[in-house]
């Protein structure tokens, strides 16, 4: 999980590209909103990223 100061990306860390990190099968998290899926890749600069949490999956 990603999380900027006004939402959060839940979702596979696939790739760090320099000062970007690309997650994969993203859900858009909000404060008083459900998830909402996130078609294709979710580009964040990492300057925006105020902490990563990592959850365990499920299984």
């Amino acid at each position: 999980m990603v999380n900027l100061s006004d939402k959060a990306f839940a979702g596979v860390l696939w790739a760090k590209r320099g000062p970007l990190l690309v997650l994969r099968d993203a859900e858009l998290l909000q404060a008083g909103a459900p998830a909402v899926a996130m078609d294709g890749e979710v580009v964040v600069e990492r300057a925006r990223v105020e902490f990563i949490q990592i959850v365990a999956g499920g299984g």
